[in-house]
């Protein structure tokens, strides 16, 4: 059976990223999704492999989709300014990203609030290499952690990278994910404001290096 072409593929991956959308992860089956675009049971298991790897493609997708977004937004904003201006804009730029993504990419933003990575990556059907691709994600994040890092203080020790992440991660989640507040214009004042106030705050120092205690025998 002909591996279904790129456009069919999208196609494909856009129908069940509204099915996961409109009524829930659990609806997302090879079944429901041949139903909503004609597309034969056959053809849709040879391009994505099983059930969870058809969900984990279309995670995937959405998933280095925000991250391109979110890279651009501190691109753009590092190129508008410099010195640690810029980067604070930067950071917010960052924290920002979430909401944005979900204005400019509702479905795919309320996708990935909807399926669970976790859960995906403990899925023993999802196949390594899809898995891998999953996972090197955090890599990607935290290359933009350690960036901000230094150009916020010129450091990317632990402490100042969580405080990075602090800022683009956790206060984003709070004010904006955990509760699935519309991302309107008040909500994203309050997390810029928010990422304001604890960069204000200089990081703890960067953790010492203990030396080995030498024991005489």
């Amino acid at each position: 059976m002909p591996r279904p072409r790129v456009h069919d593929l999208e196609r494909l991956m856009n129908a069940a990223e509204k099915l996961a959308v409109d009524s829930g992860p659990a609806s997302v089956t090879v079944r429901a999704l041949s139903e909503v675009t004609s597309v034969s049971n056959g053809a849709i298991y040879h391009a994505f492999g099983s059930r969870a790897g058809l969900v984990g493609q279309v995670w995937l997708r959405a998933a280095q989709r925000f991250l391109t977004m979110q890279s651009g937004a501190v691109d753009a904003a590092l190129e508008r300014g410099h010195g640690q201006s810029a980067a604070i804009e930067a950071v917010i730029a960052a924290a920002d990203s979430p909401a944005r993504f979900l204005l400019e990419s509702p479905v795919s933003g309320r996708f990935l609030l909807a399926v669970r990575r976790n859960e995906l990556l403990d899925s023993s059907d999802l196949s390594n290499d899809l898995a891998a691709d999953i996972r090197n994600l955090d890599n990607t994040l935290a290359e933009l952690f350690v960036r901000l890092s230094r150009a916020m203080w010129l450091r990317a020790d632990r402490n100042a990278v969580d405080v990075i992440r602090d800022c683009v991660v956790e206060i984003p989640s709070a004010l904006l994910l955990r509760g699935r507040r519309t991302p309107d214009a008040v909500v994203r004042q309050r997390l810029a404001a928010a990422v304001h106030a604890l960069l204000a705050l200089e990081p703890p120092p960067p953790p010492s290096v203990s030396t080995p205690t030498t024991v005489d025998k």
